[in-house]
Parts: structure tokens; C-alpha cells; sequence
């Protein structure tokens, strides 16, 4: 863990959290829909590379298998059939619905930021019943750092090194856990203060970082 009273003490504070493999194992729905956009394009697509390097964009991944020119309209076809095929497949993370409780327990708001279309996202949460207090999409690493300052998010929850990115961009406090494509010593090394296996230990770190930030204000 990382110095925990660096940052200001905000009695009505804000958690954001990024949404795929941090809040949910959307893992699942993204292979079926990756394999449905192969069977309707024809495309020949390493859906294990994909879904192995999860986090980018959307456009960003489909521009190292479709030329320039037709990525916006691959996109969309993704993104029409994603709700059919990849909502009901994909589980809440452990400890997900824990994380969130936990903020709201101690006087806090949560806020979603992802680089996942928006109203997918909001389908997923929804699905799910991870009752967020807002939701932002189509945010990637930094570009992130702009829905957190909006929110007054003091704390920002990823498991890439891009979300990390995004809330030292924001000055944030970058918790990250290590349930996605990159494990904690690039997390570490990208500049996350606090590393978790995953999110079943955030409400324990949670309570102890509020408590202290509450003892160092006294």
C-alpha cells in the first residue's frame, strides 16, 4: 500500500471505479461478441489476444484487424450486438457488489468511469443491480481524468495501468486491483499507491484509509 494521508481529506467523498474487470467479468459477453463479429465479417480476429489485452477502446483494438476506413462501422456492429450477447453472460467481480455497498456505507458516492459505450455500460450495471451513483463512458487512461475532476472523485479503483493513468492525471488516489490484463508489479510500477489482489479486500482498505484520513483531519 501506498502513502495513505497524502491526499486532502473530503468528508463527502467520491470512489470511481472503472467498470470492466474491475466491476465486472465482462470477459465472457466480449468472446461472444468478438466471435459473432468474426462469423458476420468473415474477419479472422485472435479473440484470446483480445481478450487478453482488455481495456483500451473498442476502436482502438478493432484497427489491428479491420483497415482504417471501416473500424467506425465494425465498431457499430459490435457495439448493436453486444447488448444480445454479452449482458446475461457477464458476472459481477468478487467482491463488486461489497466495494460499492462499502462506499455508501461510510457517507461516499461512487461513480463508473469506463471506456466501455456508455449505454452498454449502463446495462451491464443495470443487469447486475451495482448501484452506482453515475456513470460515465467512453473514457480511456487519461481522458478519464476529466469525468473525475467533473465528480470530485478522490479515489479512483482499476485494474490497467491506463486507469492508473487516469487518476494520477486526475490526482486521485489510484487504487488498483489485479484481476485484469496487468498484474500488480506493472500496476506498481505505473504508478498505483494501492494494490489489491482484487476487490473483495477494497472495503477493509476502504474503512482503514477513511479512519485514518478522519484521525490525520483531527
Amino acid at each position: 500500500m501506498g502513502p495513505m494521508t497524502s491526499h486532502p481529506f473530503d468528508p463527502r467523498f467520491t470512489v470511481g471505479f472503472d467498470l470492466d474487470l474491475t466491476l465486472v467479468d465482462s470477459v465472457p459477453g466480449i468472446r461472444a461478441t468478438y466471435e459473432a463479429l468474426v462469423a458476420d465479417t468473415g474477419t479472422r480476429i485472435d479473440v484470446d489476444l483480445v481478450c487478453g489485452r482488455l481495456g483500451p477502446p473498442l476502436e482502438r483494438e478493432l484497427a489491428n484487424w479491420f483497415p482504417a476506413d471501416s473500424v467506425a462501422e465494425v465498431a457499430a456492429r459490435y457495439r448493436g450486438m453486444y447488448p444480445t450477447l454479452a449482458v446475461h453472460s457477464s458476472p459481477a467481480m468478487p467482491g463488486a457488489r461489497e466495494a460499492l455497498a462499502a462506499v455508501r456505507e461510510l457517507g461516499g458516492r461512487s461513480v463508473v468511469v469506463t471506456a466501455k459505450f456508455e449505454r452498454n455500460a449502463r446495462l451491464h450495471l443495470d443487469h447486475l443491480g451495482l448501484d452506482a451513483d453515475a456513470l460515465v463512458g467512453d473514457l480511456w487512461a487519461e481522458g478519464k481524468a476529466t469525468a473525475l475532476r467533473a465528480h470530485g472523485a478522490s479515489v479512483y479503483v482499476g485494474d490497467h495501468t491506463g486507469d492508473v493513468r487516469g487518476a494520477r492525471t486526475a490526482g486521485a488516489l489510484s487504487v488498483a486491483v489485479a484481476t485484469g490484463p496487468c498484474d500488480a508489479e506493472e500496476l506498481r510500477a505505473a504508478g498505483a499507491e494501492v494494490v489489491l489482489d482484487d476487490l473483495t479486500a477494497f472495503p477493509g482498505w476502504l474503512r482503514a484509509y477513511r479512519g485514518e484520513a478522519v484521525e490525520a483531519r483531527a
